[in-house]
């Protein structure tokens, strides 16, 4: 029997989860986000570079025995050897940094979807080629900067995009954390361990880890291009090897300019990602830890507060699709997480019916956006090691 019908999928997409074993955090988001809307079912798994514990963590996803992998490798062969009406569809990447290429390269290469974390690789180089091989592929490639999911900051990208602010002048993004303020890596607290390890988070740190979202969330929002960058990066927790604080000027191709801010010594700051606009015609500012919340300023008038209601008017449709519940009932984390999958399963579902879906100018961040994350993190270190030296910022695939 064809899972197909009129060309509509009659049947939930099949994932596989790589990374999120025992002791892991995003791995657990990922499988929870994908789920949220009952249009996939979690069905293998590589859970871990550890064989036994890959094994051991799959009845916690109530993975089954047979598809609880002990590789990436292993995973590949064996579900391109089931029938085609069992395989996977795509595969989530929840590993560290210096991990994601390999995988998501040999599971694209395979012809599965790909979901995959941010950083999306290790440097650019990888990016360069991992975008090439999507492309070969024909796959559906999506990357995990969540906060682009969240109702209001879609609101706001229709209303910027559509000139209600008028022609942007600046854009400040910022995220601030205080959770590595000690040395937390030197008592072995794993998600520390590999954050501040260059041979496993790159070349940067906190930049790499948290700044590439600020930077992303500024562009996703105004579709504003850059053309040149000058960063200066610093360690303040002593023996530390990579950034624990940074701070990137850019400049635009329309003349406006724009801060990037990451931290993660500021004491007490929790996950403190937040975002000014300022436009000819007014300006707005979101935080994703008040996310059902955005403010619009326009001088010599109120300001306006616009909450999360997919009912009323002045949401637009770009807002409105984005919600799931009825104003005054908060909508977060899994659920903006969960959007970039809703929108990537959309095309997804093209790719498994033979339609075609858009590949570049997607409402969800893909593989030019992770490509262009990783020239972001190349152009700051390259910067900051010249003293702030202005460095160019343009990527030739960026979305338009």
């Amino acid at each position: 029997m064809s899972d197909t019908t009129n060309g509509k999928l009659n049947r939930k997409l099949r994932m596989a989860l790589v990374g999120g074993g025992q002791g892991a955090f995003i791995g657990r988001v990922h499988a929870t986000a994908a789920v949220l809307d009952n249009r996939a079912a979690l069905v293998a798994g590589a859970l871990s570079s550890d064989a036994a514990r890959a094994k051991a963590s799959a009845p916690a996803y109530d993975i089954p025995a047979a598809r609880a992998y002990g590789s990436v490798t292993e995973m590949i062969q064996q579900e391109l050897a089931l029938p085609a009406d069992q395989r996977i569809d795509f595969a989530s990447v929840a590993t560290p940094n210096h991990t994601h290429f390999e995988i998501a390269k040999a599971v694209a290469e395979a012809g599965f979807n790909v979901i995959c974390d941010k950083p999306m690789t290790f440097d650019f180089a990888q990016a360069e080629e991992l975008v090439k091989v999507v492309e070969n592929s024909g796959v559906v490639f999506a990357v995990s900067h969540n906060y682009t999911g969240y109702p209001l900051v879609r609101q706001a990208r229709e209303m910027i995009l559509n000139g209600e602010l008028g022609e942007i002048n600046a854009i400040r993004s910022n995220y601030i954390q205080g959770w590595l303020r000690s040395r937390l890596e030197a008592e072995d607290q794993k998600q520390a361990a590999w954050r501040t390890d260059p041979k496993k988070s790159g070349a940067a740190g906190s930049f790499g880890d948290i700044g590439t979202h600020a930077y992303n969330l500024g562009r996703y929002m105004t579709g504003l291009i850059p053309a040149e960058i000058s960063c200066n990066l610093k360690i303040f927790a002593e023996g530390r090897r990579l950034d624990d604080y940074g701070h990137a000027v850019v400049r635009f191709d329309n003349g406006a300019l724009g801060t990037v801010t990451a931290s993660q010594i500021s004491h007490g700051r929790e996950n403190d990602l937040f975002i000014e606009v300022d436009g000819t015609k007014g300006a707005l500012s979101w935080r994703q830890e008040e996310p059902n919340l955005m403010i619009v300023r326009r001088n010599g008038s109120p300001h306006q507060m616009y909450t999360r209601d997919p009912n009323a008017s002045y949401m637009n449709e770009m807002g409105k699709a984005a919600c799931r519940l009825p104003a005054g009932h908060p909508e977060a984390f899994f659920e903006a997480f969960a959007n970039v999958y809703r929108f990537a399963y959309d095309a997804m579902v093209e790719r498994a019916t033979g339609g075609s879906f858009e590949k570049k100018n997607t409402i969800y961040p893909n593989v030019y956006d992770g490509a262009e994350g990783m020239y972001f993190i190349q152009q700051c270190v390259a910067s900051s090691q010249q003293n702030g030296a202005w460095l160019p910022m343009k990527y030739a695939g960026a979305r338009r």
